[in-house]
Protein backbone atom coordinates (compact mmCIF):
# COMPACT_ATOMS: atom_id res chain seq x y z
CA UNK A 1 0.00 0.00 0.00
CA UNK A 2 1.43 3.35 -0.98
CA UNK A 3 0.71 6.50 0.95
CA UNK A 4 0.02 9.81 -0.71
CA UNK A 5 -0.81 12.76 1.50
CA UNK A 6 -3.56 14.67 -0.36
CA UNK A 7 -2.19 13.67 -3.77
CA UNK A 8 1.39 14.83 -3.19
CA UNK A 9 4.24 14.39 -0.76
CA UNK A 10 3.39 17.01 1.84
CA UNK A 11 6.88 16.84 3.29
CA UNK A 12 8.43 18.11 0.04
CA UNK A 13 5.82 20.84 -0.32
CA UNK A 14 6.53 22.16 3.19
CA UNK A 15 10.29 21.83 2.98
CA UNK A 16 11.54 21.99 -0.62
CA UNK A 17 15.10 21.13 0.44
CA UNK A 18 14.05 17.55 1.22
CA UNK A 19 13.12 14.63 -0.95
CA UNK A 20 10.66 11.84 -0.16
CA UNK A 21 11.62 8.42 -1.48
CA UNK A 22 9.57 5.24 -1.45
CA UNK A 23 10.76 1.63 -1.31
CA UNK A 24 14.37 2.69 -0.73
CA UNK A 25 16.90 0.53 1.12
CA UNK A 26 18.06 2.09 4.37
CA UNK A 27 21.16 0.33 5.66
CA UNK A 28 23.06 1.02 8.85
CA UNK A 29 26.74 0.03 8.88
CA UNK A 30 26.89 0.51 12.66
CA UNK A 31 24.11 -1.94 13.59
CA UNK A 32 24.08 -4.07 10.44
CA UNK A 33 20.31 -3.47 10.13
CA UNK A 34 18.66 -2.88 6.76
CA UNK A 35 15.05 -1.80 6.26
CA UNK A 36 12.90 -0.79 3.28
CA UNK A 37 10.50 1.89 4.57
CA UNK A 38 7.34 2.82 2.69
CA UNK A 39 8.52 6.44 2.71
CA UNK A 40 11.82 7.99 3.77
CA UNK A 41 12.53 11.73 3.88
CA UNK A 42 16.09 12.99 3.55
CA UNK A 43 17.75 16.29 2.72
CA UNK A 44 18.18 16.62 -1.03
CA UNK A 45 21.89 17.34 -0.50
CA UNK A 46 22.29 13.89 1.12
CA UNK A 47 20.87 12.01 -1.86
CA UNK A 48 23.53 9.86 -3.53
CA UNK A 49 22.17 8.34 -6.72
CA UNK A 50 25.11 5.93 -6.88
CA UNK A 51 24.62 4.48 -3.38
CA UNK A 52 22.86 1.14 -2.96
CA UNK A 53 21.44 2.16 0.42
CA UNK A 54 20.55 5.35 2.28
CA UNK A 55 22.45 5.93 5.50
CA UNK A 56 19.82 6.10 8.28
CA UNK A 57 21.75 8.87 10.00
CA UNK A 58 20.84 11.07 7.00
CA UNK A 59 17.14 10.21 7.34
CA UNK A 60 14.85 12.88 8.76
CA UNK A 61 11.59 10.92 8.80
CA UNK A 62 10.33 7.41 8.05
CA UNK A 63 6.68 6.59 7.36
CA UNK A 64 5.40 3.02 7.41
CA UNK A 65 1.91 1.85 6.51
CA UNK A 66 0.99 -1.19 8.60
CA UNK A 67 0.70 -4.23 6.39
CA UNK A 68 -2.43 -6.31 6.72
CA UNK A 69 -0.39 -9.52 6.48
CA UNK A 70 2.69 -8.61 8.51
CA UNK A 71 1.63 -5.89 10.94
CA UNK A 72 4.08 -6.85 13.71
CA UNK A 73 7.01 -5.87 11.50
CA UNK A 74 5.87 -2.23 11.45
CA UNK A 75 4.42 -1.88 14.94
CA UNK A 76 7.01 -3.91 16.85
CA UNK A 77 10.18 -4.82 14.94
CA UNK A 78 10.77 -1.56 13.08
CA UNK A 79 9.71 0.42 16.16
CA UNK A 80 12.65 -1.21 17.96
CA UNK A 81 15.13 -1.04 15.06
CA UNK A 82 14.70 2.49 13.69
CA UNK A 83 15.84 4.30 16.87
CA UNK A 84 18.93 2.05 17.02
CA UNK A 85 19.62 3.05 13.41
CA UNK A 86 19.44 6.76 14.28
CA UNK A 87 16.10 7.58 12.61
CA UNK A 88 14.75 10.60 14.56
CA UNK A 89 11.06 10.36 13.56
CA UNK A 90 8.99 7.27 12.83
CA UNK A 91 5.37 7.68 11.71
CA UNK A 92 3.21 4.57 11.71
CA UNK A 93 0.00 4.70 9.69
CA UNK A 94 -2.32 1.90 10.81
CA UNK A 95 -5.18 1.64 8.28
CA UNK A 96 -6.70 -1.50 9.76
CA UNK A 97 -10.46 -1.05 10.03
CA UNK A 98 -10.45 -1.44 13.84
CA UNK A 99 -7.53 0.97 14.35
CA UNK A 100 -7.37 3.83 11.80
CA UNK A 101 -4.57 5.63 13.62
CA UNK A 102 -1.37 7.51 12.90
CA UNK A 103 1.31 7.43 15.59
CA UNK A 104 4.39 9.64 15.68
CA UNK A 105 7.38 8.19 17.50
CA UNK A 106 10.25 10.53 18.33
CA UNK A 107 13.06 11.31 20.76
CA UNK A 108 15.25 8.25 20.21
CA UNK A 109 17.57 7.97 23.17
CA UNK A 110 19.25 5.49 25.47
CA UNK A 111 17.57 4.43 28.69
CA UNK A 112 17.65 1.44 31.02
CA UNK A 113 15.88 -0.59 28.32
CA UNK A 114 18.30 0.42 25.53
CA UNK A 115 17.84 2.87 22.68
CA UNK A 116 14.13 3.46 22.15
CA UNK A 117 11.74 6.19 21.04
CA UNK A 118 10.82 7.97 24.25
CA UNK A 119 7.88 9.96 22.91
CA UNK A 120 4.74 8.62 21.24
CA UNK A 121 1.82 10.77 20.06
CA UNK A 122 -1.29 9.05 18.64
CA UNK A 123 -3.67 10.62 16.12
CA UNK A 124 -6.87 9.46 14.42
CA UNK A 125 -7.42 9.48 10.67
CA UNK A 126 -8.64 12.93 9.66
CA UNK A 127 -6.50 14.85 12.15
CA UNK A 128 -3.52 17.00 11.26
CA UNK A 129 -0.45 15.12 12.42
CA UNK A 130 2.54 17.02 13.78
CA UNK A 131 5.72 15.13 12.90
CA UNK A 132 8.81 17.17 13.58
CA UNK A 133 8.79 20.14 11.25
CA UNK A 134 5.94 18.75 9.16
CA UNK A 135 2.17 18.96 9.49
CA UNK A 136 0.56 16.03 7.72
CA UNK A 137 -3.05 16.20 6.59
CA UNK A 138 -4.57 12.74 7.07
CA UNK A 139 -8.07 13.43 5.76
CA UNK A 140 -7.36 11.49 2.55
CA UNK A 141 -6.10 8.34 4.29
CA UNK A 142 -8.15 5.22 3.64
CA UNK A 143 -8.57 2.19 5.88
CA UNK A 144 -8.35 -1.37 4.66
CA UNK A 145 -11.50 -2.70 3.01
CA UNK A 146 -13.77 -4.64 5.37
CA UNK A 147 -12.98 -7.96 3.68
CA UNK A 148 -9.24 -7.72 4.50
Amino acid sequence: MRIRWSGTHQEEAQTPEVIALSDTNVGDPETGLTKVPDLVVIAEEDVDDTAKVVNPRDVMLVVEVVSRTNSLTDIRDKLLDYPKMGVPLYVVVDPRKDRKTVTVHSDPSRGPDGIRYRKEVPYAFGETVAAGRWSLDTTSLKSYPAEW
